[in-house]
This record gives C-alpha cells, structure tokens and sequence, in this order.
C-alpha cells in the first residue's frame, strides 16, 4: 500500500499536466460552445477530489492489470473509458443542454489521458522499485 500511494502521489502532476492542457488549451473553445451555459464557478476542491479518485483508480485498478507499457495505455484507456462514459451519458440522459458530441469528445479525452496516466504511473512505479 505504500508504495501504491507513493505511485498515486507521482502520476497526479502527470494527469493534472495532461488535464491543464487539454481543458486549459487546446479543447477549452469546443467546451465553451457544447456546455458553456452549463458553467458556473470551478470548485476546486471538487475538482481535487475528482483527480485523487482518478488517479486512485488508475493505480489501483488499471495498473494492476498491465505487465507492459502497451497494456498500461490499453487497461488505462478502457478505465478511462468506462468512467468518462458513464459521467457522460449519464449527464446526456439527464441535462437538457448536454449533447451527443460532448459525450463523445469527453469519452476520448477519458480514453487518452486515462492511458497516458497508467503508462506514466507504470513508468514511475518501475522507478520506486
């Protein structure tokens, strides 16, 4: 257990890096389109909550599972996957203004940076080793 927090600890900054710059940058005019009326004030300390169970999740659940970098960003990705899409469609089923192509867009962001995070956290448990 420690040295799955410590894992845990290390692949935050990476998924909070990826985050920063998909969300910050380079998807942030297409979320601003499909949901900007649905926005209100960040919570950050929802937000941080959000990343720890993320994180904990990834090392947890998908790390486990992998043996090489490839099934790090396959079991990552599929983790990513899973909980993106249900955040998205329940909120498609749910919210007036939620579209398809939010859904969508945001299950393959889950997928990417899900994958990416597992094979970072592979890569930093190999190094605590």
């Amino acid at each position: 257990m420690h040295h799955s927090f410590f894992t845990a600890l290390f692949t935050l900054p990476v998924i909070l890096a990826l985050d920063f710059v998909w969300l910050g940058f380079i998807a942030r005019p297409f979320y601003q389109k499909q949901i900007g009326i649905l926005m209100g004030e960040t919570k950050y300390w929802a937000a941080g909550v959000v990343y720890l169970l993320l994180v904990l999740g990834l090392v947890l659940f998908a790390l486990p599972q992998a043996k090489t970098y490839p099934q790090a960003l396959l079991w990552g990705g599929l983790f990513g996957l899973i909980g993106y899409g249900t955040y998205d469609f329940t909120n498609l089923a749910i919210l007036k203004n939620w579209t398809l192509t939010i859904s969508l867009v945001d299950m393959a962001w889950g997928g990417v940076v899900c994958a990416l995070g597992t094979a970072a956290a592979m890569f930093i448990d190999k190094l605590l080793k």
